[in-house]
């Protein structure tokens, strides 16, 4: 959360030329509300069935080629699986909490599971257990833009730049 995902799967698809899919924004627009007000008011276990079907959908299309995941879908063993076989291939992208929690802290997004900075650490601390089980492991530093990352994956993961 706040490592700035959507940006470098913004810049990666123009990079490789290829269609990319924001898993967030697909639940918003096919749930036709916030993923803040679904979290608020259905709960974190109803919003992570949410995410895993709608997740299975996106995988089902065949154009999807770059899918921007919300921080706590890779948490999911079920979504992991889902990805695994589907051919894609994952990519963490590693940042320290004060630089996730600078990008938390000045976004417009509002995120109902890290409302405050405890609450964020705390699960920037759970997660990452988890995140280190993706196949590339990118460290962001903080001189690096979100262009910076895509060209390095771009370079280092599909030999395109």
């Amino acid at each position: 959360m706040g490592v700035g995902k959507s940006s470098v799967a913004r810049h990666l698809s123009h990079l490789l030329k290829c269609r990319r899919v924001d898993l967030d924004h697909v639940i918003e627009q096919r749930e036709q509300r916030q993923i803040v007000d679904i979290i608020d008011r259905d709960g974190i276990d109803r919003y992570r069935e949410i995410e895993t079907f709608y997740l299975e959908q996106v995988l089902a299309e065949p154009s999807t080629h770059i899918l921007s995941l919300g921080g706590g879908t890779w948490t999911i063993e079920k979504n992991r699986e889902l990805l695994k076989s589907s051919g894609y291939t994952s990519v963490w992208l590693e940042a320290t909490f004060e630089h996730c929690w600078l990008n938390i802290s000045f976004s417009r997004k509002e995120r109902p599971l890290a409302r405050n900075k405890l609450a964020a650490l705390k699960l920037f601390e759970e997660r990452q257990k988890l995140y280190c089980l993706a196949d590339w492991h990118v460290t962001i530093r903080s001189d690096y833009s979100s262009r910076d990352v895509a060209d390095k994956i771009a370079d280092e993961i599909f030999g395109k730049n």
